[in-house]
């Protein structure tokens, strides 16, 4: 493609985090390419390109499941002859506003994201530093930090992210400004806010990404409830429930494992519900219905920060909604509970609660054996549970109705 642009006679360069792994010593994960074609240039270039965004746009090159995305370069100012610019507060709306390789450079946010590999001689073009940023291990932000996280909110998340993926520190005068400016996130459309969760703990460094972000005080800015949850945290828990299941998270995504987002956000807002559920109990409601409308609750609010599908939002309900279920070890709901379609993750859940000490251990273990028993274990099993604390409730019930009936 390069080569392609280049005999066309356009300038064509490889750019961002390609050229930054590839000086790690890392593979990329994709290849972007920029260069002084316009979009519909590059569409009479390449036959399978597309043509997409809005705000940014940008030209995917279709290669059979693969996307190369090739953009032009953008200018600093609107003084340009071609695009156009939009701002609201300071934040950009709308940019496409073309200019030279040095005005791209200078309009990337990072240092190290600002790297050009030149095929023409082989060589890294560099306009902001970003080759001596990347030998001492710093994430630098381009221009004025504050100016540019108003430009772009998304860039404190970005920041986060990078620093720890990479194992970077964190420029000073960039990681000052952003718990004071946190805030402005909520400027940015809740579904956007999602994907970026996702690129933040579907990453491999699941542990570290939550640390840096608490530490950083922009946690709150993505689940303002469990952070306030967290924060009156007792014992350790729920502290010690979401390093478990973010540990697992990274542990999984180690193995080449599938991750769903619906787990991930399932233990993320799992605070949050249990502490209301537990009130809504307290009170006198029944659990099953209680884990039912603080699921709905919290919900509700968290998708005014993070909006996630319905693919998400209702396995993600199940999950919670069979926590109290997993207590219930009598007559026939145990083998109604294994074949609920949600069954092995929500159990999955019930173990890290019991990892974390928030769930009764011999219960999780319970739920071990039973999978893997055989019909007469089961039984046996189920006959010794009828004489647990949990079996004699349920017949002092049966007594009470008993004589509640008689009088």
């Amino acid at each position: 493609m390069l080569y392609r642009l280049k005999n066309e006679g356009y300038q064509a360069y490889l750019v961002g985090g390609c050229v930054r792994d590839l000086l790690l010593g890392r593979e990329p994960k994709d290849f972007d390419l920029v260069t002084d074609a316009t979009p519909d240039q590059i569409r009479a270039v390449f036959r399978n390109c597309r043509l997409v965004g809005r705000r940014f746009r940008l030209a995917h090159v279709h290669f059979g499941h693969e996307i190369v995305e090739v953009a032009t370069f953008r200018g600093i100012n609107g003084e340009t002859r071609q695009g156009e610019r939009v701002m609201e507060n300071g934040r950009i709306l709308r940019d496409n506003v073309y200019g030279t390789i040095e005005e791209d450079a200078f309009r990337r946010d990072f240092t190290i994201n600002a790297l050009y590999y030149n095929i023409r001689d082989f060589s890294v073009v560099d306009y902001v530093g970003g080759m001596q940023d990347h030998r001492n291990s710093v994430l630098r932000l381009i221009g004025e930090p504050e100016e540019r996280y108003r430009e772009d909110p998304v860039r404190m998340l970005r920041a986060v992210r990078f620093a720890v993926r990479l194992g970077f520190n964190l420029h000073p005068s960039c990681a000052e400004p952003i718990g004071r400016m946190a805030s402005l996130l909520q400027q940015i459309p809740a579904p956007r806010l999602y994907d970026e969760v996702l690129k933040l703990f579907f990453g491999g460094y699941a542990v570290q990404t939550f640390e840096a972000l608490r530490h950083h005080h922009i946690f709150a800015a993505l689940f303002p409830e469990t952070e306030q949850c967290l924060g009156q945290e007792h014992d350790g828990f729920p502290l010690t429930f979401l390093a478990h299941a973010l540990d697992r998270t990274d542990r999984r995504i180690e193995e080449g494992k599938p991750v769903t987002p619906y787990f991930l956000f399932a233990a993320l807002l799992w605070e949050p519900v249990r502490t209301r559920a537990e009130a809504k109990i307290a009170e006198g409601a029944n659990d099953l219905l209680a884990y039912q409308d603080a699921s709905a609750e919290v919900v509700e609010r968290q998708v005014h920060q993070t909006a996630f599908p319905r693919s998400v939002g209702q396995p993600m309900r199940e999950i919670w909604g069979l926590q109290p279920r997993f207590a219930r070890l009598t007559g026939h709901r145990p083998y109604r509970l294994l074949t609920h379609p949600r069954f092995r993750a929500a159990y999955d859940f019930l173990i890290l609660r019991a990892e974390s000490g928030e769930a009764d251990p011999a219960l999780a273990e319970w739920w071990t054996r039973f999978q893997a028993a055989d019909e007469p274990e089961r039984k046996a099993m189920l006959r010794e549970a009828e004489r647990v604390p949990g079996g004699t409730k349920r017949k002092r019930r049966r007594s009470r109705h008993r004589k509640a009936a008689a009088s």
